[in-house]
């Protein structure tokens, strides 16, 4: 590459050195919805780790919450978000796990 290239490459590639990413995030306006995102995947997986450690299936884990097939998918998606604190301790409960909530 030419030096006028390699050094508007550079200054594109550098114009976040140094901020943070949630920052970049948050000038986007998505910081919220990325996070939560990111939770419920995180939770969806130590769901399904939980189930299969303890060898639950999601027919078994609808009955223990009396409740469907179908909800129990809805609510082991990673990107359903809406799930309220009541819900999260039915399931973790039904997994035998606790639920920890905590604010950092």
């Amino acid at each position: 590459m030419n030096e006028r290239i390699c050094g508007y490459m550079g200054n594109f590639m550098n114009q976040h050195t140094g901020s943070d990413f949630d920052q970049f995030l948050q000038e986007q306006g998505i910081l919220e919805e990325v996070t939560a995102r990111a939770h419920k995947r995180l939770l969806a997986l130590q769901l399904s780790e939980a189930m299969e450690q303890s060898k639950i299936t999601k027919t078994q884990l609808a009955e223990r919450l009396q409740t469907s097939h179908s909800q129990v998918d809805h609510l082991l998606d990673p990107n359903n978000t809406s799930v309220t604190l009541e819900l999260l301790e039915k399931l973790a409960h039904a997994v035998g796990k606790q639920l920890r909530i905590e604010l950092t």
